[in-house]
């Protein structure tokens, strides 16, 4: 190749370059949607986010916690676009005050109550009417589980406990964690003998073993609302109804969730309002 025909390559490619870097500049950077959802789904989530991220390349950050400390998060003007709750108290919660777009609320998951011990531990229960839990405790052994004055997972062990005329007996006895992953984590470093977390938690955790599962009629069916927030982005909508998608499903599932309802399609208000593409 002689050189002035070098040259003459070398001035179009420059020019190439030159007419495609505006373009790309110009290309729009989408800022990620923020989903509060309560510590019991952080396994799941981290997988269904990049799946959704890579359909639609929109990327998603989580912050998980308890929903009692989430709510008032989003209550204190935290920004979130969607909210997945452990229980239905939060969620109405945030309806009551206003804080979440009301057509976009449905329930997704269900789950199982389960009282978890070290994997190591010989203890063996039927959970029933007068099992003998505090002894199970042994003379100064701690049950584990979420604050039952704001943890839904508390307050599902304390209404489980009630109904089965167990609660007097342990009430003093409790570990008041701030979520159910904390919770779960007294148990498998064996800090507690004994704990009341979801079964799918008891599942992560190689630590613990499921001692019995809790009568279903013992508490209010475990369901996990969720919602767009009324500061939701545009595209949170598209979330909402990828979390109903089979992918999506498949993870729950296999981590023990169950499908106990469906997201409804994203009005057309929330794709109107608050664009941040």
């Amino acid at each position: 190749m002689t050189a002035s025909l070098t040259r003459r390559w070398s001035a179009i490619v420059a020019m190439v370059v030159l007419l495609i870097q505006p373009v790309l500049a110009a290309e729009p950077q989408r800022d990620p949607l923020i989903v509060f959802a309560a510590a019991s789904l952080t396994d799941v989530l981290q997988q269904v986010g990049p799946l959704y991220t890579k359909q639609s390349k929109v990327p998603v950050k989580f912050s998980f916690a308890a929903s009692s400390a989430l709510a008032r998060q989003i209550e204190s003007g935290a920004r979130a676009d969607a909210f997945l709750s452990a229980d239905q108290d939060w969620m109405n919660y945030l309806q009551e005050r206003n804080l979440i777009k009301d057509e976009t609320r449905a329930d997704l998951l269900g789950n199982r109550l389960a009282l978890i011990a070290p994997r190591d531990s010989e203890v063996t229960l039927k959970l029933a009417r007068g099992t003998p839990l505090h002894q199970a405790l042994g003379a100064n052994g701690r049950l584990s589980t979420g604050d039952p004055d704001s943890v839904p997972v508390g307050k599902y062990a304390k209404t489980a406990l009630e109904n089965l005329q167990l609660w007097q007996a342990v009430e003093r006895r409790l570990v008041r964690a701030d979520n159910v992953r904390v919770a779960l984590m007294y148990v498998a470093r064996g800090e507690a003998p004994l704990g009341i977390v979801y079964s799918t938690d008891a599942a992560v955790e190689p630590q613990v073993r499921i001692v019995d599962l809790f009568p279903e009629s013992s508490h209010a069916p475990i369901t996990y609302p969720i919602a767009a927030t009324t500061s939701a982005a545009s595209t949170t909508g598209d979330f909402l109804e990828f979390l109903r998608s089979d992918a999506a499903h498949d993870i729950f599932t296999k981590a023990g969730f169950r499908i106990v309802g469906s997201v409804p399609a994203p009005s057309p208000a929330l794709r109107r309002t608050h664009d941040r593409e």
